[in-house]
């Protein structure tokens, strides 16, 4: 890891910058894979398919029987944990409903707000080195709570062009029964056009590598929305003397294994923490089955010391993490100055894995410094606000004036019309 001690402002900008891949480079192939997929639905999948994940896929769609063997491949212990934290993200984004609001501005004119669920949802779950059930925790969950219609789900498929046990009985467990053996740009292009098997939608979720993460952006070109921009995971732990080293190293870790593209960042105001950390990094890397991918992680990631709680505290929210561990003696200083993070882990005894996995929240998070803009994945990502009025009588009487005035002065003749003709027949009585 880089270290830094004591660094001036002038210099965060440098500090502040993301391993993000050039995106540009690699736009032709994704206009090219959405154009085919526009035209030739299915047989492009399937090509495309075959071209990235090298191997041939019959039938996109998961059949029920693929379904139902799902729960006998996987383990009681893992099955049990999938369970115990389902029922936590369920309790918490359950939590997240709001009541209709509503409210008389003037007598007679009354408004309200209320939710519906987009009918119409597509959910990415990312395959690879790890196929990441947890994800479809996160987004399934709150997608069935909002009351949407449609939910699809694709995936990668294997190398025996299977989905893994563990996602299909992630999915059943979840109610998710449109599941599609497909990943990359094919996928993203398929829920924005749809194809002969697999469903358009009207917005769609879910991480994914640099190509997944353009064709996301790139759907958004044809009337799709996606839930944010999205990149490689990173975490940001600041602490003091009064954390444990190890598992601040544990932690560093466990965010640098996500992939070579990762990025982890410590923040400390105490200057011998930088050794003690890096020497618990570097024996507990040692033990990592997934060493060479948080080795290269590691490379772009950051040691930092600051000379004053204040100088952390606008270094955090300039750099605007996905991720933030907070282990100090003053968490209140630090969480009344927060404005940019993700996903907050307070204490030393709050792994960033308990978001990740069970806690309850959602791991769906704005990387590469959109939590400035952006919230994580929530039970409202999956629904929209609708807004409501109903005036009667008495109410178009009492605000007529401030609406034709208003009409007037933007030379809107026909908006002013539209109450005038209005208060014309309430006075004539008709």
């Amino acid at each position: 890891m880089q270290r830094f001690f004591h660094p001036p402002v002038d210099q965060w900008e440098r500090l502040l910058k993301r391993p993000t891949a050039n995106l540009t480079e690699i736009e032709p192939l994704v206009a090219e894979v959405f154009s085919a997929v526009r035209k030739k639905g299915d047989l492009a999948v399937k090509k495309y398919t075959e071209k990235f994940d090298k191997v041939q896929i019959s039938s996109l769609e998961v059949n029920q029987a693929e379904l139902k063997q799902a729960q006998n491949e996987i383990s009681p212990d893992l099955q049990r944990s999938i369970q115990s934290a389902k029922r936590n993200i369920e309790a918490f984004h359950k939590a997240q409903k709001t009541s209709k609001v509503q409210v008389e501005t003037q007598p007679g004119v009354l408004c309200w707000q209320e939710k519906r669920p987009i009918e119409k949802v597509g959910l990415y779950v990312p395959g690879g080195s790890a196929p990441l059930f947890s994800t479809l925790l996160m987004l399934a969950i709150p997608a069935q709570i909002a009351g949407c219609r449609e939910i699809i789900l694709c995936t990668p498929p294997n190398s025996s062009g299977i989905i893994p046990a563990v996602i299909r009985y992630t999915a059943s467990l979840c109610g998710i029964q449109k599941i599609f053996k497909v990943g990359g740009i094919q996928s993203i292009a398929a829920m924005t056009f749809g194809t002969e098997s697999i469903p358009s939608v009207y917005k769609i979720f879910g991480p994914g590598n640099q190509y997944v993460t353009l064709a996301k952006q790139w759907a958004t070109r044809y009337h799709v929305s996606i839930d944010m921009p999205a990149g490689p995971s990173e975490l940001l732990v600041m602490a003091d003397k009064s954390a444990d080293v190890d598992f601040i190293a544990a932690d560093l870790l466990s965010q640098a294994e996500h992939g070579p593209d990762s990025q982890v960042i410590f923040v400390t105001t105490e200057p011998s923490l930088l050794d003690k950390v890096q020497n618990a990094i570097e024996d507990q890397l040692m033990t990592l089955p997934r060493r060479s991918i948080a080795e290269k992680a590691l490379e772009h990631s950051k040691l930092i010391c600051l000379p004053t709680a204040e100088l952390a505290q606008n270094f955090i929210n300039a750099y605007g993490p996905e991720h933030y561990i907070l282990c100090v003696e003053d968490e209140s200083e630090y969480l009344l100055n927060l404005h940019n993070a993700g996903s907050v882990f307070i204490g030393k005894y709050t792994p960033e894995s308990a978001g990740d996995y069970a806690s309850g929240t959602n791991h769906t998070l704005p990387t590469n410094g959109y939590s400035k803009q952006y919230s994580g994945v929530n039970l409202d990502s999956f629904t929209k606000s609708i807004t409501f009025q109903k005036i009667s009588e008495k109410g178009i009487k009492g605000l007529g004036e401030t609406i034709m005035h208003m009409a007037s002065a933007e030379g809107l003749q026909a908006h002013k019309n539209a109450v005038s003709i209005r208060l014309k027949k309430i006075s004539d009585g008709l």
